[in-house]
């Protein structure tokens, strides 16, 4: 079962720099990406669209959703 603390690295296919911004921004497992707003997520250099391909179903099958904005 995926857990909320699962890393974010090694679990997901993202792009390098993807991986890098998250991680420079400090967030490392699922439940620290629900701490952010899906567009402050977005604004991250390094993150784009296909990222959300990954990082949307990934949280949903966490139980979790974006910060509200």
């Amino acid at each position: 079962m995926s857990k909320r603390d699962d890393p974010i690295v090694g679990t997901l296919k993202l792009t390098r720099p993807a991986h890098r911004a998250l991680a420079a921004a400090g967030i490392v497992t699922f439940a620290d990406l629900a701490q952010w707003t899906r567009r402050d997520v977005a604004d991250l250099h390094g993150v784009g669209p296909k990222s959300f391909v990954e990082l949307d179903p990934a949280m949903k099958a966490r139980g979790l959703d974006y910060k509200a904005p």
